[in-house]
């Protein structure tokens, strides 16, 4: 019978806690209104508050605007008064009155103007002759100083013309010799085409810019950019070599410039490192790994391990193997 009503009971319970639920729910919104209200209440104090501190801020300030003022006031009054006492030794309350008729600005003008003069006729100056004596040997000297500076500045504007329109003819000199370089070693190295530089941006060589036009073979005339890898590096190998018969010099050291390149324009390059060789008489020392640079050099200079842990220096003569090789095969040939 407990268990049969117990769902009655569970029931009413739960009617009984909604009904509570919801005058709880009231009692809450009749809270939050009055919490509201209290808020709003304070707000509106807190900006009652604001404005007696802003005000009573402002009177502080008044007063101690007013209070500096007055002091003001009275130091002026003090400095006037020893004025009137130091220069017509008399106190303000003595002074006679002012002239019948007289504006009062007109008497401040007038003073102003006699204080003015007075001032402007100054004391008896007993070294002027002497001062203006040192003062003309100083404008003489400065106007000489000026004259050498000025004949200085002349003469460094025409040495700077000078070095420009030197270093235009050098740089053009230069920028023939360099470019006449590099189309010739261009169509060396790639078997045809042509190449040339170019001054561009400006007329003046000197603030101009350089491009590089390229045109392998089989191709329209273009930027450097616009080549690929390996006709960049073949394009450079040139221009390199073009800079470096302007001026030639007895060494030359060329590190891994072949590793771009594939192995018909390596046999190109070692052909032309060994003409340049042959007719500058520069020594080549290149640093590479390619085989076939490796097979075209005189001497070779490398690092071996034979023990683990063991790094020895070798160095092969491949000219004089190669005559050694030469003198061997007459004597096989003859046994």
């Amino acid at each position: 019978m407990e268990l049969a009503d117990k769902p009655a009971t569970l029931a009413a319970d739960l009617e009984a806690l909604a009904d509570r639920l919801i005058d709880a729910e009231a009692e809450r919104r009749v809270a939050a209104d009055r919490l509201a209200a209290a808020e709003a209440a304070l707000a509106e104090r807190d900006r009652g508050l604001k404005a007696a501190e802003s005000a009573a801020s402002q009177a502080r300030e008044s007063r101690i605007r007013a209070g500096a003022a007055h002091e003001q006031s009275q130091q002026a009054t003090t400095h006037l008064t020893e004025r009137i006492r130091e220069r017509l030794a008399l106190s303000p309350q003595h002074l006679p009155p002012p002239p019948q008729g007289a504006a009062e600005g007109d008497l401040e003008q007038r003073l102003a103007r006699l204080q003015r003069e007075r001032e402007g006729l100054g004391t008896v100056n007993l070294l002027a002759d002497e001062e203006i004596t040192a003062l003309d040997d100083q404008l003489a000297t400065l106007t000489a100083e000026r004259d050498d500076l000025t004949a200085a500045i002349a003469k460094l504007r025409r040495g700077i013309g000078d070095l420009n329109r030197n270093a235009r003819e050098k740089l053009l000199a230069a920028f023939e010799s360099v470019n006449g370089h590099f189309g010739r070693l261009f169509t060396r190295l790639f078997g045809g085409g042509e190449a040339q530089l170019r001054l561009v941006g400006d007329d003046d060589p000197l603030e101009a810019g350089l491009e590089v036009f390229a045109c392998p073979p089989g191709k329209k005339p273009q930027a450097l950019t616009a080549l690929s890898g390996g006709e960049r590096a073949l394009t450079a190998v040139a221009l390199l070599f073009a800079a470096f018969l302007t001026n030639p010099a007895p060494i030359c050291v060329l590190d891994e410039v072949d590793a771009p390149l594939d192995d018909a324009n390596v046999d190109r390059l070692c052909r032309l490192i060994e003409e340049i060789a042959d007719e500058a008489g520069t020594r080549f020392l290149c640093i590479t790994h390619h085989r076939l640079t490796m097979a075209r050099m005189d001497r070779l200079f490398g690092v071996t391990m034979e023990e683990r842990g063991v790094s020895r220096l070798v160095s092969v003569d491949l000219r004089q193997a190669d005559s050694l090789r030469q003198m061997q095969l007459p004597l096989r040939a003859a046994e």
